[in-house]
């Protein structure tokens, strides 16, 4: 390999820049340790409020349980109500981290001289995801170890399945914050857009309570979101023995969502890169 086929524009370069990019971005993530901290605390403090209400309302006796089993058909709500929290940590950190990915290359300087590279742009954007999907995948892994040792959790479902959802949710999760990226570019800041649609995921998607207690338009509206499929999911292939066929129209609506949220992702990426290089945005703090 010459060093004219590592300059000029084509697969081998934008290969090379998204690695690139996915080294520097592990190499900032693993200079400051004290994320740790963070990893440990928050999958115990966010869902505390939710699972004491949760046990509050359920009486001493757990007579209140009745009503809740009869709608879920799982006995064991504070795994439900830990699953439901810990996608939407999920999505929330995905959006502030990925959605601002190109935002926080802008703000260190680098963006625009990155930006006259002769390689694919949307590498950029990829290869800043990479580190952080995998951080999140730890930060799963230790709120499941959490929710099992201070919860009580019992996961009575198969790991190969819970998996097998989580991979299959990374496009229609990730192709969101794509999106959001895409905005910031010209936009410059997405704080509105990032508290709407973690808003709307906790309301519409039952975060902490089953859908059926909602009203019909607002199950319409959760049917249109595909963390509705990727919490329901997770909940039946993590706490039920139904098996596949429990989790496989979740995973066909999941599949479906992570196209459709790619493919949006990137048609705003290139429109609003577009504009950004005519308007002269992408130099602009």
């Amino acid at each position: 390999m010459n060093a004219t086929s590592l300059t000029t524009p084509g697969f081998t370069s934008d290969l090379r820049a998204f690695w690139a990019i996915a080294r520097r971005e592990w190499t900032v993530f693993v200079r400051y340790p004290s994320w740790i901290i963070s990893l440990l605390i928050w999958p115990v403090i966010f869902p505390m409020g939710y699972i004491l209400t949760a046990r509050a309302l359920s009486g001493v006796d757990g007579s209140g349980l009745t009503t809740f089993q009869n709608t879920t058909g799982l006995t064991e709500y504070v795994g439900y109500i830990a699953v439901g929290t810990m996608i939407w940590m999920w999505q929330n950190i995905v959006l502030w981290s990925v959605g601002y990915a190109l935002r926080t290359e802008q703000m260190r300087g680098t963006l625009e001289s990155n930006w006259l590279s002769p390689t694919w742009r949307f590498s950029h954007l990829l290869g800043s995801s990479i580190p952080q999907l995998v951080s999140m995948l730890m930060l799963l892994a230790v709120s499941a170890l959490e929710y099992a040792v201070l919860f009580g959790v019992e996961f009575r479902g198969s790991l190969w399945l819970t998996l097998l959802v989580i991979l299959a949710s990374i496009p229609a999760v990730y192709g969101l914050g794509f999106a959001f990226a895409s905005v910031v570019i010209t936009a410059k800041e997405a704080n509105a857009f990032v508290f709407l649609v973690r808003g709307a995921v906790m309301v519409f998607c039952g975060i902490t309570y089953p859908l059926a207690i909602l009203p019909v338009w607002m199950q319409t509206v959760g049917q249109w979101l595909p963390q509705t499929y990727i919490i329901h999911a997770v909940r039946s292939a993590a706490l039920s023995t139904d098996g596949f066929a429990a989790i496989a129209p979740d995973l066909k609506m999941i599949l479906i969502f992570g196209a459709v949220w790619l493919a949006i992702g990137y048609a705003l990426f290139v429109v609003m890169e577009r504009r950004a290089r005519q308007t002269g945005a992408i130099g602009q703090y």
